[in-house]
């Protein structure tokens, strides 16, 4: 499992009480800190849908992570330029690398576990920095790092929750396949497809144990509302903004005209049965990684997960003559912004036409 595996459970009890931004995992297994958290689901689920309203400033860090992707050029210029920043401005931090044979020198290497040291603030995808690729959660650019990091220490980074997905695996007998603490979390979208069969899976789909109907399709997605914005979106999705506490299903290549997506309260629980008529087992990948793969007869469930990731609002670091219409700092949404400039949402020839010619 990957460090980005691990990261999330390790920290899952800092989450709430420190309101500490975090390492959002690709996907991740919930760790026995479960224990020491709250049981209740109901009232779990309604303080994760508190985000959209009940945001919060983070305070100064103490220790920091960073995680990032394969350390190509780019990729090793600008993590050595954020470590002599940080070295020199806020000498008293310590600064953490996941475990891993390329770790840059002078800084502590982390592992996960129940005995690691704490983690204040990471460095990737929540506070994260875009090397210039298209992405929603990759809010800062890297040239403005120094702007990030000084916000996220001086406490105006205002802290949003996003959404995941708590998922689980059962046989054909319905009973589980693994403990209740190897439930995966996941980010954007889980998403259960015919792999390299040539052949249509036949999957039943149940709601809070009703039966919704056999899609007979290439696949099924499974999607928060971060990721409806991804591999959902690009399967004829709806677009639905992160605020929201929602599930969405959405066919892949269904054999049916009328198989729509369907958007469910957070509050469902649902259930993907390979049929017994299926022809081959289904793979099963999450935010992008394969997993696992399922036989006729077996199943995932998936529901809200109680533990929702923080991530940083960008427009919380803005300065005031940086805000538009006259929206201050941390009220303006990033999410708006984002679907008009990097998805160019309802942009006719024309106007692309005049943003291209207005780029020259």
């Amino acid at each position: 499992m990957s460090i980005l595996s691990c990261l999330s459970s390790t920290l899952k009890a800092r989450l709430f009480a420190s309101q500490t931004a975090a390492k959002s995992s690709r996907f991740c297994r919930v760790s026995q800190l479960r224990a020491s958290l709250p049981t209740h689901r109901s009232t779990l689920l309604a303080a994760s849908r508190s985000f959209r309203t009940h945001a919060k400033q983070i305070r100064r860090p103490h220790s920091i992570l960073i995680v990032n992707k394969l350390r190509t050029k780019p990729v090793v210029d600008a993590i050595q330029a954020l470590l002599e920043y940080i070295r020199s401005k806020y000498p008293d931090v310590t600064i953490y690398h996941e475990d891993r044979p390329d770790i840059p020198e002078g800084v502590k290497m982390w592992r996960p576990g129940p005995g690691s040291d704490p983690i204040d603030l990471v460095v990737t995808l929540v506070l994260s920095f875009s090397m210039g690729t298209l992405g929603f959660l990759l809010p800062f650019h890297i040239d403005d790092f120094a702007k990030a990091i000084d916000s996220a220490f001086e406490g105006k980074a205002v802290v949003l929750h996003r959404m995941r997905l708590s998922c689980s695996f059962q046989d054909r007998d319905g009973e589980s396949i693994g403990s209740k603490s190897e439930e995966w979390q996941v980010m954007n979208e889980v998403a259960l497809h015919r792999g390299s069969s040539p052949h249509l899976n036949t999957i039943d789909v149940f709601v809070d144990g009703q039966h919704l109907t056999e899609a007979v399709s290439d696949g099924l997605i499974v999607a928060t509302p971060t990721g409806s914005t991804a591999y959902s979106l690009s399967a004829g999705g709806p677009i639905v903004h992160p605020g929201l506490s929602a599930i969405v299903l959405t066919p892949i290549c269904p054999r049916s005209l009328s198989f729509r997506p369907l958007v469910f309260p957070s509050s469902s629980s649902i259930t993907l049965r390979i049929g017994d008529r299926s022809r081959a087992s289904a793979g099963l990948s999450m935010d992008g990684q394969v997993s696992h793969v399922l036989s006729p007869g077996e199943s995932v469930t998936v529901q809200a997960s109680l533990y929702p990731i923080p991530c940083i609002n960008r427009s919380s670091i803005a300065d005031p003559d940086e805000s538009r219409q006259g929206v201050g700092p941390g009220k303006e949404d990033d999410w708006v912004r984002d679907i008009n400039n990097l998805l160019q949402y309802n942009a006719t020839f024309r106007s692309k036409a005049l943003l291209r010619h207005s780029r020259t």
